[in-house]
C-alpha cells in the first residue's frame, strides 16, 4: 500500500508518438505518454521531496521535474496508468527510510581467502621481473 498518494493535479501528461517497431500504428498514432511531475510544486511532504531530489535518477532533471515516458502498451490509457504506477513506485521507494547499516567484521575464512589472493597476486607480479641467465 502506498504511503503517499500522488494527486492528479500534480501530474502533467502529453501524448507523443512511441519509438521502436510497430509499423503503421506506431507511426500514425500518439499512444505513448510523457508524464511530468514537478517535485518542488507537489503536495508531498518536505522529507520525501528531499529524498526524491537526492536520488541519482536520470528521469529527474536539474529543475527537479520527473519525466517518465511510457510506451509499453498500444493504448494511451494503459500507458498513462503505467506512467502513474512507475512514478508512485519512485515515490514509495523515496518515502521508505534507508535501513541503518550494521557494521560487521570479516570472518576468519574471508581473511584467509583475502590473504591467499594477495599472495597469489604478489607471486604473479614477482614473476614479471627481469630473467637471470
Amino acid at each position: 500500500m502506498s504511503q503517499f498518494k500522488i494527486r492528479e493535479a500534480d501530474l502533467e501528461f502529453q501524448a507523443i508518438r512511441a519509438s521502436g517497431p510497430g509499423g503503421q500504428n506506431v507511426n500514425k498514432v500518439a499512444t505513448a505518454m510523457e508524464l511530468r511531475f514537478d517535485i518542488h510544486k507537489s503536495s508531498l511532504p518536505v522529507e520525501v521531496k528531499a529524498r526524491l531530489l537526492a536520488r541519482s535518477d536520470r528521469r529527474i532533471n536539474s529543475d527537479g521535474v520527473v519525466v517518465i515516458k511510457a510506451q509499453r502498451f498500444r493504448s494511451q490509457e494503459k500507458n498513462r496508468e503505467d506512467a502513474i504506477e512507475r512514478l508512485q513506485g519512485m515515490v514509495d521507494r523515496a518515502s521508505a527510510p534507508a535501513k541503518k547499516r550494521i557494521a560487521t567484521r570479516p570472518g576468519r575464512g574471508a581473511k584467509e581467502r583475502r590473504l591467499r589472493e594477495k599472495k597469489k597476486t604478489g607471486d604473479k607480479k614477482a614473476g614479471r621481473g627481469p630473467v637471470d641467465l
